[in-house]
């Protein structure tokens, strides 16, 4: 259905940006027993995904 198509092409891309959002915007986390995880270094991922050629130079 053409009405559905952008609806759904928008739903892909506000999902998309909700992970990466998660995934790049979190602040270091200390749970139970002194447990920390870090937030996810942007610079590092994109220099490895480059490498890759996941995304443009």
């Amino acid at each position: 259905n053409d009405l559905l198509s952008p609806l759904f092409q928008a739903t892909v891309e506000a999902t998309e940006e909700a992970i990466y959002n998660a995934l790049f915007r979190a602040t270091r986390l200390t749970g139970h027993g002194g447990t920390t995880i870090e937030p996810l270094p942007l610079q590092r991922t994109l220099e490895v995904l480059r490498r890759y050629g996941i995304t443009p130079p």
